[in-house]
């Protein structure tokens, strides 16, 4: 038995069945540093798809603070620290809007679980809206959001999914027409939900729309869902753990690129760069709301040792002009990208360091997604790890940490050029 199907056999006894594993040959990493990580034998690849170490592997500067801090004093928010406050002043002076106040937790999870009950909290409502091809998390409440597994007991009727805007295939069937469309659609959802009795409370999204593909999208484009929304007395999260911390390269959020002013903003994976810390950011009526209706308390969020891992975040994004790297290595990539030629490519789009490929056979998506299978398998063979993405996982999401250089874009395209020749159309 070789040492990763021993590590498979461990891990299946000891963590259960069914655990995610990226590749179907699975990477044992050892050690990581900027945008490369190494596997137990020595091999090398090159990172085009983790968010989590946001500003690089095991940069010395997080490393640094968090040792640092946990050396002096880690414990709870029931006890006075000042780490928490200035981080605090610090991450919501990024936003506008009057979003200015905040819960820091330990995941994503956490933070859109508590923004979704902020939203009920605000309306006295349950019903919650969603796209129909998204992923908010797993705590209980959130999971029921998501497009891929059903929960048990099957699906909730205070959850409408509204179909996602999409690139290809747009809605009302034009790039034009797509942004009333998808508003249409939220208000059948709203209707629906008032008719069930269940009331209108909260529409939760992406603003990248990430998980549905990141499709091209114009700043405006959810001005008449926002009308929509408000007229029904609604809250409107914005889930920024892909597209935040300025990995669209020309704005610090993503609701910032898209134009939307959100009520609740949830933040998770690249906000520590790999230490669990995760935020749930608002406006003051909104948490004094939710801290009145719930006596909300969590033992690890907002721990001296979390805020100084955000806190150094921070830092390097200003220090090593990262936002800006992801702007200029973002367009050089893209421009790389778009020069590809195979037949099976339908579209190639991004902003900042977050991009893809989406594929088609003769033009069905999904036709397309066992060929993006075996590209993702090539590629981690020629040591460059990226993933899928889309609704038939038809596509290539590059998501790359926001230390990646013009050097490795080069690499990264050569490499798929070569594994696209290389596999069968």
């Amino acid at each position: 038995m070789s040492h990763n199907s021993n590590l498979l056999h461990r891990r299946e006894r000891l963590l259960g069945p069914n655990m995610t594993t990226f590749y179907s040959d699975p990477v044992h990493i050892v050690r990581g540093e900027g945008a490369w990580l190494w596997d137990a034998d020595g091999n090398r690849y090159l990172d085009c798809y983790n968010n989590v170490p946001h500003v690089g592997h095991a940069h010395p500067k997080v490393v640094e603070a968090i040792s640092a801090q946990a050396a002096t004093l880690n414990t709870h928010t029931r006890y006075l620290h000042e780490g928490i406050l200035d981080y605090a002043e610090r991450l919501t002076g990024t936003m506008e809007h009057d979003l200015d106040t905040m819960i820091m937790v330990c995941t994503g999870s956490e933070a859109n679980d508590i923004a979704l009950r902020m939203g009920r909290a605000m309306t006295g409502k349950t019903g919650i809206i969603c796209t129909d091809n998204t992923y908010h998390g797993n705590t209980d409440l959130v999971s029921h959001l998501s497009a891929k597994k059903t929960p048990i007991g099957g699906a909730v009727d205070w959850v409408k999914k509204v179909p996602s805007p999409d690139t290809l295939a747009p809605l009302g069937g034009s790039a034009e027409a797509q942004a009333q469309a998808f508003a249409d659609e939220i208000q059948t959802a709203i209707d629906t939900l008032e008719a069930e009795g269940h009331g209108f409370g909260t529409l939760i999204l992406c603003p990248f729309f990430a998980n549905e593909g990141f499709p091209d999208l114009p700043s405006g484009f959810l001005d008449p869902t926002v009308e929509v929304v408000r007229r029904a007395g609604g809250i409107i999260i914005a889930d920024e753990v892909q597209p935040g911390f300025g990995r669209t390269g020309r704005h610090f959020w993503g609701h910032q690129r898209i134009g939307l002013a959100p009520d609740i903003v949830t933040m998770g994976k690249p906000m520590g760069n790999g230490h669990p810390v995760a935020a749930v950011v608002t406006r003051p009526e909104i948490m004094a709301e939710f801290r009145n209706r719930f006596g909300y308390f969590n033992t690890f969020g907002g721990n001296p040792v979390s805020a100084a891992a955000a806190m150094a975040v921070l830092d390097v994004l200003a220090e090593e002009s990262l936002v800006e790297n992801a702007r200029d290595t973002g367009d050089y990539a893209l421009e790389l990208l778009r020069q590809l030629d195979h037949p099976m490519i339908a579209d190639v789009r991004g902003a900042g360091l977050f991009l893809g490929v989406e594929f088609a056979r003769d033009g069905d998506t999904k036709r397309a997604a066992p060929f993006c299978a075996q590209l993702v398998d090539e590629m981690r063979n020629r040591g460059v790890l990226l993933h899928s993405v889309g609704r038939y996982y038809h596509g290539i999401k590059i998501r790359p940490p926001m230390c990646f250089d013009r050097a490795q874009a080069d690499l990264l395209v050569e490499t798929m050029d070569a594994a696209l020749k290389a596999l069968p159309v």
